[in-house]
């Protein structure tokens, strides 16, 4: 067995809760033990949990700053004041910069947005980004997903007269910008009860407050709740308590009256005649939205957001897809070079962590990369680039370890860095990349754990086939949308047999299509395992063996249940 199955059992006062949870809501006891790994431990949670209510979204005036920011908003609005929405180039960046752009140009025609330039502005504020607004006039900088560590940035914008509020949620330093008011809910001493926005979901937050404070009904901001989706899914942040409500009512617009922006994407994706779900807008709409800023500028993927018109909408969509198709050429070259400079690395099976340099590589794609370097090798990876006179990183990291502090343990050899526990950027002299190179092996090797750097699939339930009835699926798919913190539930069933009809099926023959009899219930489903052909000769001798799998809809069957196998275990003696 090439991944490592664990198992957590409940404690004796979970299983408590579990059965009680069970009699109050006469639902499945399986069902209810996954409420309560997930910490829902009462009645009432379990409802709200399973029917989220855009009600039980936080005060936004609990936010540090939020009211001296409205104020500020209030004000530039009132002296007609030209203000600028500028925002990170990323998903969560052009989303949060299209969202706050289109909800006040309701209310001001004087009114501009700014993406910075990947190549020319580097991540966040640049100095270009505040002279353009200079330039034009403006006195009021709206930042999102960035700027909180832009001291000297927004320092150089107020010497100009220009005020910033900054909207961010990515870990402060210790010295603030010296904005008008700074919105992040990881700032330090925060009264905000909920960590984890999104940086467009901190750009919400922030016109949620506006529209209380005008009196503007919620519902003329609500529509906008697709925008925030698409950011919650594709920057990977915890899909519980608020985002969890953000994420599920701004799905349900996004299938039922996306905007026209998203519905071109949408279209261009394919998803038009199907039920979209987090997994679409990770894999298909959020790498269309940023191939702009990955390939050219993210600037395109803001003017496709916002546009009205559905005919322009679908041109720029095209045009967005064909970047994406070239984002995927460099991503599959970049990888295959990157995979065999860590092959070819001395020592590599006694390291706990890999960074890798190419001078020649294309910025924009270097995060991917490292994805790719995490997933395959289960090591936080780190891939450097050169960008003129700075070289420039990307950091991803495996479950459970903070790749961030393991930047900061670097600080002193960087220019600068930012970001989260699982993905950071960053910039250095070049001549610091060695000394870079050592000094974060060897925090990684001082602080990573044995089991971080193996592929684990955490199992959520060991059950019987004869428990996975339509109404144990129909429940189950309550717990929809999922993410971080609230993951697709993994069951194991052990001893099933082939059937005997099971067969390897795909272009190449590597994937095999299951009907398996599970021995204690003789009860029969079907399944499919992907890329795991090579385990078709052990099933079909007839041996039991265990199994471990997601359930889903059979996309050929329609209200049949199907097993989506994540792994297959042979070698198990009972």
């Amino acid at each position: 067995m090439g991944q490592k199955w664990k198992y957590q059992p409940l404690t004796q006062e979970q299983g408590d809760l579990a059965a009680r949870l069970s009699s109050e809501l006469e639902l499945s006891p399986v069902l209810c033990s996954l409420l309560v790994k997930r910490g829902i431990t009462s009645v009432a949670e379990a409802r709200n949990f399973f029917r989220p209510k855009l009600s039980l979204l936080h005060n936004p005036f609990l936010m540090n700053d939020m009211d001296i920011a409205v104020a500020r908003l209030n004000k530039a609005l009132g002296k007609k004041e030209r203000i600028l929405v500028y925002g990170d180039y990323d998903v969560d960046g052009t989303t949060a910069v299209a969202l706050v752009y289109k909800f006040l140009q309701q209310f001001s025609s004087n009114i501009d947005y700014y993406i910075p330039d990947r190549n020319e502005d580097g991540y966040g504020i640049s100095k270009r980004g505040v002279d353009y607004a200079y330039s034009t006039g403006v006195k009021l900088i709206i930042v999102l997903d960035c700027g909180i560590k832009a001291v000297e940035e927004i320092a150089y914008a107020k010497s100009l007269g220009i005020d910033f509020i900054v909207c961010d949620h990515h870990v402060p330093d210790e010295q603030l910008p010296c904005a008008v008011a700074i919105l992040n809910p990881k700032r330090p001493g925060s009264t905000y009860p909920y960590p984890h926005l999104s940086g467009c979901g901190v750009g919400f937050k922030f016109m949620q407050a506006f529209a209380m404070d005008n009196g503007i009904p919620a519902d003329q901001l609500y529509p906008l709740l697709d925008l925030v989706a698409v950011s919650i899914a594709s920057d990977l942040v915890p899909i519980m308590g608020e985002n969890r409500i953000l994420a599920y009512h701004g799905i349900k617009q996004l299938n039922h009256s996306p905007s026209t922006g998203l519905k071109a994407i949408i279209n261009v994706c394919g998803l038009n005649e199907k039920e979209i779900n987090i997994n679409d807008i990770i894999f298909k709409i959020g790498p269309r939205i940023n191939a702009s800023g990955r390939v050219q500028q993210g600037k395109v993927a803001v003017d496709l957001l916002i546009e009205n018109n559905l005919k322009a909408a679908l041109e720029m969509s095209y045009q967005i897809n064909e970047m994406n198709e070239a984002r995927k050429e460099l991503d599959k070259s970049m990888t295959e070079e990157a995979n065999r400079i860590v092959e070819g690395l001395e020592s590599f099976d006694e390291r706990r962590a890999i960074v890798i340099f190419n001078p020649d590589w294309h910025r924009g794609v270097i995060g991917i990369v490292a994805s790719r370097l995490t997933e395959v090798y289960h090591r936080p990876a780190v891939v450097i680039t050169c960008t003129g006179e700075l070289a420039t990183g990307s950091a991803r990291s495996v479950t459970g370890f903070d790749v961030y502090k393991a930047m900061e343990s670097c600080r002193d050899l960087l220019d600068n860095f930012g970001g989260h526990t699982y993905a950071a950027g960053f910039s250095l002299k070049v001549e610091n990349i060695e000394a870079f190179a050592k000094r974060f092996e060897d925090f990684v090797s001082d602080n990573i754990l044995p089991e971080q750097t193996a592929p684990v699939i955490e199992i959520d339930a060991d059950i019987e086939f004869q428990q996975i009835t339509r109404r144990f699926f129909n429940d189950l798919k309550k717990f929809a949308p999922h993410g971080p913190e609230n993951a697709k539930p993994i069951f194991c069933t052990h001893n099933v047999c082939d059937y005997g009809t099971s067969k390897v099926v795909g272009r190449r023959q590597e994937h095999i299509k299951l009907e398996l009899v599970d021995n204690k219930s003789n009860t029969i489903l079907n399944g499919i395992a992907f890329g795991q052909s090579r385990q078709a000769k052990y099933i079909k001798s007839k041996q039991s063996f265990d199994i471990c799998y997601t359930l889903e809809d059979n996309a050929y069957k329609h209200g049949e249940v199907q097993l989506q196998i994540e792994s297959i275990n042979t070698k198990v003696t009972r």
